[in-house]
């Protein structure tokens, strides 16, 4: 990654992104309003939209008949009626009989019915941060996304726009290029280094835990992805004292499955700049009041990520850097031929 006084995107002086005061920090719903509704369904969706939220994020998977689920687990035990691997049923006939075990009682959403209800005319100005499970092929999963997207009338502008691929493993960044080229493409994950090593010049913006961005070092990555034009969203954001200050950092999006709260804080705030500030002796002891914030744990955190990313990936094995040579890095998703470039191995 350059340093701060030269930063370029495709041979382009990189232009900065703004430092966003609260009142322009947009509220995504965490898995919707997940935190009083089952997460990740219609209801839940529908809940965070009237509570004020500015995007949803939400999970995919898909059925061994492919058929994309919104959904945040590989397997249906912990929040349905169901049980087992997604990827190893098919919806027709099985998953689609499944329902939630929170109330009120939900059945799981496909993804074109929340696509179906962003196109309603009153929630227009929704994004949709689709958080695309590592567990997953993404030759089988794109290629259905796009065939459901190009479905809508004027896709191209009312829906594309709106609609981030999250990707966690650099083995999706092929897939998104050559299938979904007009989405935008932000990187899930834990560390800065991650970013740096395989995600930097392929994704518009980043997408961090809120511990892994405390401290020295993640103050250091805000800093540079705003001078490079990296948008950040930050999650999962449910304390009051973290939403201060996360907002505090100018950043994109925050991401909560408290939707109110959030949107309430927000507006406090606005109103009242003052209130931002931290009260008490938290205003000086916030960033060692948990041990997540802590650097060590930073070090083992993403140990940790990138034991995931080797054993949970749909291709397990080391982590390798896709060749993307035949696509241009404009950050734009428009793609157009450049000079092939061979596949580079990272160890990571």
């Amino acid at each position: 990654m350059p340093g701060s006084e030269d930063i370029t995107v495709n041979g382009r002086k990189a232009e900065p992104v703004p430092f966003r005061q609260p009142k322009d920090i947009e509220c995504w719903g965490h898995r919707g309003a997940s935190a009083h509704l089952p997460e990740n369904t219609l209801a839940s969706f529908r809940a965070a939209i009237a509570e004020g939220a500015d995007g949803i994020e939400s999970d995919v998977h898909a059925t061994s008949d492919g058929v994309i689920l919104m959904f945040h687990d590989p397997t249906l035990d912990r929040t349905t009626t169901g049980k087992g691997l997604i990827r190893k049923q098919p919806w027709k006939g099985v998953i689609e009989h499944v329902r939630t075990v929170k109330e009120p009682v939900q059945p799981i959403p496909l993804f074109e019915e929340l696509v179906d209800l962003l196109m309603e005319p009153d929630n227009q100005h929704v994004v949709l941060n689709i958080d695309c499970k590592m567990q997953n092929d993404p030759e089988k999963l794109f290629p259905e996304m796009a065939r459901i997207i190009a479905k809508y009338p004027s896709w191209q502008t009312l829906l594309a726009p709106r609609l981030i691929l999250g990707l966690w493993h650099p083995l999706f960044l092929k897939s998104a290029y050559k299938n979904l080229p007009l989405l935008r493409r932000y990187h899930i994950g834990f560390s800065p280094n991650v970013v740096r090593t395989y995600f930097w010049d392929a994704c518009d913006g980043f997408s961090i835990n809120f511990a892994l961005l405390m401290g020295a070092e993640g103050q250091k990555f805000l800093r540079q992805c705003r001078e490079a034009g990296k948008e950040i969203c930050v999650w999962t954001v449910n304390d009051p004292g973290e939403m201060k200050v996360a907002m505090s950092w100018g950043v994109k999006a925050i991401l909560t499955d408290r939707v109110g709260a959030f949107t309430a804080l927000r507006k406090e705030v606005s109103e009242s700049p003052e209130k931002l500030q931290l009260e008490g002796h938290w205003r000086w002891t916030f960033g060692w009041s948990h041990w997540r914030y802590y650097s060590m744990a930073h070090t083992w955190i993403e140990r940790s990520h990138l034991d995931v990313m080797r054993t949970v990936c749909y291709q397990p094995g080391p982590l390798v850097m896709p060749d993307l040579g035949e696509f241009s890095m404009d950050p734009t998703g428009q793609l157009s031929p450049v000079m092939p470039a061979g596949s580079t191995a990272i160890k990571a």
